[in-house]
């Protein structure tokens, strides 16, 4: 291609809404062009880098035998509903297009193709003997992301390659996962990256478990935590780790001190001076379901330590059928507008205890639902504010809250609480580390007190509900071996494999006979990889203050060739000569024969990374071309009969490493 003839048009300015290096890099470059937000074209050159990232892609899956297909954008309201995702990414993930047609029908854009793809098996498998089968495509897909950023990373419109599989067992299920384990990573060596595979939190896709991989990268949105001994990686929204030991307290005798402006465990910790890790703090969580119920949670957890609200989400989420409910719409820590819609008084806030009183809930209103009858009062045990099942050495001081699970979460019945209400009691869930906490100090439910010298079964009943919700960091021991200490880096996810099982079969009613005649739903496998973010991903983790140094396997051009002066004959001729044999023996080759300034032409090379540039300039008269490594800038002269010689061994090279 002649870069006169190309649509190329570069900037010496960084963009304004381009907020990390690879966005700024592929608009200056004239790789991509926002039309909207989160919308972007791709321009030749960038058109260029995804046909090849998805050449790669398309190989590495073809390899393992799965079968290249094409699905619908436009899918119908009715089969996201039958699998009971439709609220969940309408409404609590809110990131699906919905629209209505002509004959008011709801349809979505597709974010994904799980219930298009279940919907096929449904009809065309019918025997184990199919089985099994592995589908996917390259596809563009439509998420509505509440805050489209960094440019192709996070979208609203992008390529992605999306597979599914179908199995009659676990054991066939895990080997097809094995084999995209394996061919991921073979997609990203061969695109030149550094990367590391993960553990990962499954999300609303669901399933038994998932693995990420992830793009080392400093702008990588995602924190990956590691052991150096290559035997453990998480996303930190699944990592799990020992935190490390807790100080021993200084206080053996419970009481209750005057503790004013120590809203945080910093100063808290310092007015008393003790250790975050003797610390119990409450946070205070509201979630709202799927059928409109509001549950306030009070989780505790050791002072040193922070929430991880993805591992809390999905501890709620199993929850949700306490509440007759599917799925969690919001999960948030409720400012003072969400309080004032059902606190009955002012919350001592930064001074809370783990026995904070049901009392600072608005009671429900009477209404008629299952076994309740319009009545409000539990079952006859039940008196007052009392749990239904307390604990049998409750004494006075001690919570009154029981376990989660039979009878309600915190004991009160369901039925007294209305669909699109307030629960009427505390969630209570305490993480690990505070559950294992003597004589530690925690608040008093009364502003500018708190309580020292505490343990759980004196003064705290410790609630049921004993679960690890901490986030995990860098420093933490290794579960596998606490020798191994977690480090940290960025990566940005550009691919992600999941083991569905029959979440998405049984929900649809997508079945299979096995040897014996019995009917069993499919056993789904999901494999993903985003087209459009790996391409960026790329250029974050290769580029230098010159601009964009490409991978030699999904570069645009592999050899840009730069005629310094145009009006010079000779270096016009040798230039072209170079052009046509160079794409004759399969080198990629981008002819600059624009009427600029050899320093235009240099710069504009380095700022679109194509890996070597030769330039026809003064050497051409003792029978040579200057040939320039992008990524190195070394440059050194070469004869011109040796120039294809020396590119083909140079370029074979590189895509060998």
């Amino acid at each position: 291609m002649r870069l006169s003839k190309m649509l190329f048009v570069t900037l010496r300015e960084d963009p304004k809404e381009a907020e990390i290096p690879s966005h700024k890099l592929l608009v200056r470059a004239g790789y991509i062009r926002r039309i909207g937000s989160g919308i972007y074209a791709y321009l030749p050159l960038m058109w260029r880098v995804l046909q090849k990232v998805s050449q790669i892609v398309r190989e590495e899956m073809n390899a393992t035998g799965a079968q290249e297909c094409l699905l619908p954008q436009v899918q119908p309201a009715e089969l996201w509903r039958e699998s009971g995702r439709w609220d969940t990414y309408t409404k609590a993930e809110g990131i699906m297009f919905s629209l209505t047609d002509r004959r008011k029908r709801e349809l979505a854009l597709g974010p994904t193709h799980e219930e298009v793809i279940t919907t096929i098996a449904k009809d065309m498998i019918r025997s184990h003997q199919q089985l099994p089968i592995h589908l996917y495509q390259i596809q563009t897909k439509f998420r509505d992301e509440i805050r489209p950023r960094f440019g192709l990373m996070r979208g609203r419109e992008f390529i992605m390659k999306d597979g599914y599989s179908f199995h009659s067992d676990e054991e066939s299920l895990k080997k097809t996962y094995r084999d995209m384990d394996q061919a991921y990573r073979n997609m990203l060596t061969r695109c030149g990256l550094q990367y590391r595979a993960v553990e990962a939190d499954s999300g609303a896709i669901g399933g038994s478990g998932s693995q990420e991989f992830m793009v080392l990268a400093e702008a990588g949105e995602d924190e990956v935590l590691y052991t150096e001994d290559g035997k453990y990686a998480a996303n930190t929204e699944k990592a799990v780790s020992l935190p490390v030991d807790a100080e021993s307290s200084a206080f053996s005798e419970y009481k209750k001190l005057e503790t004013p402006n120590t809203t945080t465990i910093e100063t808290l910790a310092n007015l008393l001076n003790c250790s975050p890790t003797q610390i119990v703090k409450n946070v205070l969580y509201q979630v709202v379901y799927d059928n409109g119920t509001t549950v306030l949670v009070l989780i505790s957890i050791r002072g040193d330590q922070e929430v991880n609200e993805v591992k809390l989400q999905n501890e709620l989420t199993k929850l949700a059928p306490e509440f007759s409910a599917k799925t969690i719409l919001s999960l948030i820590v409720p400012d003072q507008e969400a309080q004032e819609k059902w606190a009955t008084k002012p919350l001592p806030l930064g001074y809370i205890s783990p026995n904070l009183e049901d009392g600072y809930i608005t009671p429900p209103t009477p209404c008629l639902g299952k076994g309740g009858n319009g009545e409000t009062t539990p079952p006859a045990t039940n008196t007052g504010n009392e749990s239904t099942t307390p604990p049998a050495t409750n004494t006075g001081n001690e919570s009154t809250t029981p376990p989660l699970g039979k009878g309600g979460a915190g004991g009160v019945y369901l039925a007294n609480t209305p669909t699109g209400g307030v629960y009427p009691k505390f969630v209570r869930i305490v993480d690990q580390t505070a559950s294992e906490l003597k004589n530690f100090v925690t608040g008093a439910d009364e502003s500018g007190y708190h309580v020292v010298g505490a343990n759980w079964g004196k003064k705290f009943t410790l609630p049921t509900s004993i679960v690890d919700i901490r986030k995990a960091q860098k420093g933490d021991r290794a579960i596998h071996d606490p020798n191994q200490i977690l480090h940290s880096a960025r990566g940005i996810e550009v691919g992600h494999i999941f083991q569905l099982g029959i979440k998405y079969s049984q929900a649809m009613g997508a079945t299979f006979t096995n040897e014996d005649g019995e009917e069993l739903p499919l056993v789904m496998g999901c494999y993903g990889v985003g087209v459009s973010r790996l391409a960026q991903s790329a250029v974050e983790q290769s580029y230098d203050k010159d601009g964009i140094i490409w991978p030699m396997a999904i570069a645009p051009y592999q050899v840009i060739i730069a005629i310094p002066n145009i009006t010079d004959a000779q270096q016009v001729e040798i230039a072209e000569k170079l052009y046509t044999e160079l794409n004759q023996a399969g080198i990629e080759t981008l002819l600059d024969d624009r009427n600029e300034r050899a320093g235009v032409k240099f710069k504009d090379a380095d700022l679109i990374g194509i890996p070597y540039r030769i330039v026809t300039g003064r050497s051409i008269k003792s029978g040579k071309v200057e040939l320039v490594e992008r990524a190195t800038h070394n440059a050194q002269e070469i004869a011109i009969e040796d120039v294809i010689t020396t590119l083909k061994q140079n370029i074979q090279a590189a895509l060998e490493n």
